[in-house]
């Protein structure tokens, strides 16, 4: 056989109609399975009456009410009783037909359907902590999860670790680079901290208090009789609890030699140190009564304005139409200098009036479940639903609102990295600027100029159905 120039030869092989054999053998084409078995001569007609190879079927599907409402609207709605929530709002959007788990889609509903108002691309705001990998310990003492960076990008100035310790149970004695601010979801625990001047101090706390350690400061805690879960909240964005200075590593890295010097003992009292980090685990219960832990240094007691604890559990809440709000900042709480913190309480059908803050906002849905949408300068806006156990983030100047969309109230924290607690509410905003420049600006009309309050509302009631809008009239 005439050997094949090489050229046509490196074309056959691409084709895979060239044998790599010697000599060299051209082989024919296989003749099954045959084209004409299953394409016309039209190409993939389907001629054949089989089944078809192409397209999609969606099978039927409900509307959610409020959701054929004009998209600009962006009346909430919620997909409780929809099989197969779609990507639809008033004319906007289509049917998905394709794969899909519709438990993300009725909890994000203003994510796959979002108001036309949403522009451009805004970076997700949401972490459900849920989402996190937990660490458990042994034993059954306790687990951790955290948010930070790495799994909320935009959240660059603060990130929270959720914690819980089982009856007994410590976080045991640490330090670290960043400040942490600390809330209780439930139960009670005891804390203990010493300060650079050997001040002491210890106190117990409830659901609804808080604490707050500087950098540096070594603390410990451990959970009272029935455990306690609470949010810890960093002022770095990237911190990751595992990287917290721990008193037993500092004691496994530190040669015994040292540790005899130090402490003045024989090495015989170091062969029982724990041969890993504890991080969280089992103790001894704490005593009953807090004073038989007080420990007297040379630097006495802290306490008033160097306190590490905050009763806001017994503070009273200020009371407005459509639910009340809490706020502890370094006027009420010195020691925290730099976490400013509100307390949010919004009924049903009632918002978090339209505000931003001068500096970041990291929040956290302790109940209930709402939604947020987020202007951010010039020209961008996303909307996003939470649910309780979600973090939010929303940089510093962009303004946004929490409504609630659910049957119960949304207890939510705001947390500020400020000496104050401060915000800028639009509708005050409005109500101070001469009449005027806001007719020539947006063309209100007086009647609604003249409803405005000069004052900040912090929350506004609203109506609890929901889909009141729907006809594109009326008073939400």
């Amino acid at each position: 056989m005439t050997p094949i120039p090489g050229l046509f030869n490196s074309f056959l092989l691409k084709l895979g109609i060239l044998a790599l054999t010697a000599p060299a053998q051209l082989y024919a084409l296989p003749t099954n399975p045959r084209f004409s078995d299953w394409a016309g001569s039209a190409g993939d007609n389907e001629s054949n009456g089989g089944a078809p190879l192409r397209g999609a079927v969606v099978s039927s599907y409900k509307l959610a009410p409020g959701q054929d409402a004009d998209a600009d609207l962006g009346i909430p709605f919620r997909w409780d009783d929809t099989k197969n929530p779609q990507p639809i709002r008033g004319t906007w959007g289509a049917t998905d037909p394709g794969p899909q788990t519709y438990e993300y889609s009725k909890l994000n509903p203003d994510i796959v359907a979002p108001p036309s108002t949403d522009h451009n691309s805004m970076p997700n705001a949401k972490w459900p902590m849920e989402l996190s990998h937990n660490r458990l310990v042994p034993n059954g003492a306790g687990w951790s999860r955290q948010e930070n960076t790495e799994n909320l990008p935009i959240a660059t100035a603060m990130a929270g670790v959720d914690m819980l310790l089982a009856p007994g149970a410590y976080r045991e004695l640490h330090w670290h680079k960043a400040s942490e601010w600390a809330y209780v979801l439930n139960g009670s625990c005891r804390v203990q901290a010493m300060d650079e001047n050997g001040q002491t101090y210890v106190d117990d706390v409830q659901a609804g208090d808080v604490w707050f350690f500087p950098p540096g400061v070594p603390h410990s805690l451990q959970a009272l009789d029935e455990g306690s879960e609470f949010l810890l909240v960093f002022d770095q964005g990237d911190f990751d609890d595992s990287g917290t200075g721990l008193i037993s590593e500092m004691f496994l890295r530190t040669p015994k030699e040292v540790l005899s010097k130090n402490l003045n003992a024989p090495l015989s009292d170091f062969d029982q140190l724990p041969k890993d980090e504890l991080y969280i685990f089992n103790g001894t219960p704490a005593p009953a009564n807090l004073t038989a832990q007080n420990v007297t240094g040379p630097g006495g007691v802290a306490r008033g304005n160097h306190s590490y604890t905050y009763h806001l559990s017994k503070q009273s809440a200020y009371e407005v139409p459509g639910g009340s709000i809490k706020i502890i900042d370094p006027q009420s709480f010195p020691l925290a200098s730099t976490f400013s913190v509100a307390l949010v309480t919004i009924h049903p059908g009632a918002m978090r009036e339209i505000h931003w803050h001068s500096t970041d906002e990291w929040g956290f849905f302790v109940s209930g479940q709402g939604r947020v949408t987020a202007y951010s300068p010039p020209t961008t806006g996303g909307t996003f639903d939470f649910q309780a156990g979600d973090v939010s983030y929303v940089p510093a100047t962009y303004s946004h609102y929490i409504e609630n969309t659910g049957d119960e109230d949304i207890v939510f924290l705001e947390v500020l990295q400020a000496p104050e607690f401060t915000d800028i509410s639009v509708g005050q905003w409005l109500k101070l600027v001469p009449e005027q420049i806001i007719k020539d600006t947006l063309h209100l009309p007086q009647s609604l100029l003249d409803n405005l309050s000069p004052n900040k509302q912090y929350i506004v009631q609203g109506n609890t159905n929901l889909t009141a809008l729907a006809g594109g009239s009326g008073t939400a």
